[in-house]
């Protein structure tokens, strides 16, 4: 079947990012958001959630870039003083690989991270990592591990098809993903863990507005297609998104020309959860689809 979720990331990121997603649910094409659990935001996040009982809410993991949910000293070898990850996932991703000390502080906080989300009362729609960060395989492992414990959630497969990603010396970063990207893939498989089959965002990260939006849902896929955005009531949030069209993506997903694009594509619209349960119904219903 062709079917959409629309997510709107680094939700409790801010107050302006959570009207941002209020005001797109109610209003516009957005299905998904994924909490940050341990930014400012939060509750003013979830108190939202909470009044959106059709919005599909998961967890975005957030291990670069960002706070964390336990103290500094519970984690000394992954946050600073105040208890923020650096952006430096390069060297992160060496560092979980090769240092057991480093591993067994980032499963505590990785866990903490679930039993945080678990504390709101909010279904648990999907699970991701900031910055795709859960395309490291000793990141992949532990969301395995412990969303085996929170009813295995969904999990995104960051592949967007080859027409819309980067061209030219851009390319090369997207080139370099491939094989993790298969990786992933093979590992959500044989896990038994539901996912989507493209997704787009990437490559327009930060200015997903109408034009992209139409151009995406002009050329829809067959399958579970993920497009993700980063709304907000204003732009400059912070320095890492400081070229971020924030509100041109609000724009986009309030636009009564995306709405009826949407529906022009009879696509099936939902979140994670109900669109995959969907999937695997219709698989088991007619093996030959």
């Amino acid at each position: 079947m062709k079917a959409l979720i629309v997510t709107a990331d680094d939700f409790g990121l801010h107050e302006a990012v959570n009207e941002a997603i209020e005001q797109a649910h109610r209003a516009g094409v957005l299905t998904c958001a994924s909490l940050m659990v341990g930014a400012e935001a939060c509750e003013d996040a979830v108190r939202r959630a909470r009044t959106l009982p059709q919005l599909a809410v998961g967890l975005h993991v957030v291990l670069a870039d960002g706070p964390a949910v336990l103290p500094p000293r519970r984690i000394p070898a992954l946050v600073d003083d105040t208890g923020r990850f650096a952006d430096r996932m390069a060297r992160d991703g060496v560092r979980f690989f090769c240092l057991p000390r480093v591993r067994r502080q980032l499963e505590a906080e990785i866990r903490a991270q679930f039993a945080a989300f678990a504390a709101t009362g909010l279904p648990l729609d999907h699970v991701n990592a900031h910055k795709h960060f859960h395309l490291h395989p000793t990141v992949l492992s532990m969301l395995l591990a412990i969303g085996a414990e929170y009813g295995r959630p969904p999990i995104r497969w960051p592949r967007e098809p080859r027409w819309a990603a980067p061209r030219g010396a851009a390319a090369l970063g997207g080139a370099l993903l491939t094989p993790w990207l298969a990786l992933l893939r093979l590992r959500l498989r044989a896990a038994g863990i539901a996912s989507n089959d493209q997704v787009f965002g990437l490559s327009a990260t930060g200015a997903m507005d109408e034009s992209r939006l139409l151009e995406i849902l002009a050329r829809l896929p067959e399958g579970l297609t993920e497009i993700y955005l980063h709304p907000a009531t204003r732009n400059a949030l912070t320095p890492a998104m400081a070229s971020y069209r924030h509100r041109d993506e609000l724009d986009a997903l309030l636009s009564a020309r995306v709405r009826a694009a949407v529906r022009a594509s009879s696509a099936r619209t939902g979140g994670f959860r109900s669109l995959t349960a969907e999937r695997a119904a219709l698989a088991h219903t007619h093996p030959a689809a």
